[in-house]
Parts: structure tokens; C-alpha cells; sequence
């Protein structure tokens, strides 16, 4: 029992601390009146310390990862905001179905590239 409860202490503390990030990039996005979002700015700073090897990933892995498994819950909001717009939507559903089906496959395509070249980057690091 006590190592379950760990274990969801430990992914609590890295979200907290993934959601320290955002707290941060928010910040500094207010205060250097930057044309980009908060959020966007925090995982920056994220991806610079990981990259740079100022935090282990030991500390975000679990946190992430469990974000990562419930993303579809986090997408719901969006949903529900969509279905309250439906006006701004009328009489475009034409144009939205190739927009919606080129733009998904940029970012598999984006992604696919990008997987393959850290994954080739991995193996010449070794």
C-alpha cells in the first residue's frame, strides 16, 4: 500500500513541477511582453534544461508520462468550447475537412521525421 502511495506522490511532485514550468513561462511571457504564449515560453525552458542536463529526466519521467496517458481527458475542454462556436463554423465544413486532414498529416509526418532522427541520433551516441 505505502509504495502505491509513493508512487503517486512522486507523479503529483512532477506535475507540480512540469506545472512550475508553465507558472514561470507565463511569468516571463507578462513581463518581457513576449509575442508568444506562457506555456509555450515554459516548455522551452523545459526542453533547454533537459537538453543541457540541468534536470534529470528522472524527474519529469513518471509526471509525464501520466499526463501523456489521460491526454485524450485534457482534449475535452476543447471540445466543449468548439460546440459553444458552432456559428463561426457554419457553412465552412468544406474547407475544414481538407485543412483538418492536410494539417494532421504535416505533424505525423513532422513527428514520424523527427522520432527517426532522434532514435538515429541515439544510436551514433553510443
Amino acid at each position: 500500500m505505502s509504495s502505491r502511495i509513493n508512487k503517486y506522490l512522486i507523479i503529483s511532485l512532477q506535475i507540480g513541477f512540469l506545472f512550475g514550468f508553465y507558472l514561470v513561462g507565463g511569468y516571463l511571457q507578462k513581463t518581457l511582453a513576449l509575442p508568444v504564449p506562457g506555456s509555450v515560453v515554459g516548455m522551452l525552458i523545459l526542453l533547454i534544461g533537459l537538453y543541457l542536463k540541468w534536470i534529470p529526466i528522472q524527474w519529469i519521467s513518471q509526471g509525464a508520462s501520466a499526463l501523456l496517458n489521460h491526454l485524450p481527458l485534457l482534449f475535452v475542454p476543447v471540445t466543449v468550447g468548439i460546440m459553444q462556436h458552432l456559428d463561426f463554423f457554419s457553412g465552412k465544413s468544406l474547407w475544414l475537412v481538407p485543412i483538418v486532414l492536410v494539417s494532421t498529416w504535416i505533424v505525423m509526418g513532422a513527428t514520424g521525421l523527427l522520432g527517426q532522427f532522434l532514435a538515429n541520433r541515439k544510436e551514433w551516441d553510443r
